[in-house]
């Protein structure tokens, strides 16, 4: 299961976090708010992470 983690207000913030999460190992998808098809710049995005591994994100986001 797939638990939200993160907001972004547009692609590229959702894609930073996506990339910083996925450093850290933890595999990450992004979905659109409004349930528009992925790609849309200026749309919100939901960052999510596994269930399991959000307790890791919890610990990396604490060390920003």
């Amino acid at each position: 299961m797939w638990v939200e983690i993160k907001k972004a207000p547009n692609l590229m913030m959702a894609e930073m976090w996506k990339e910083l999460f996925e450093g850290e190992g933890i595999p990450t998808r992004l979905m659109p708010v409004s349930g528009l098809p992925i790609g849309q710049e200026l749309a919100g995005y939901r960052v999510l992470v596994p269930e399991d591994k959000k307790h890791v994100i919890e610990e990396v986001l604490r060390k920003l």
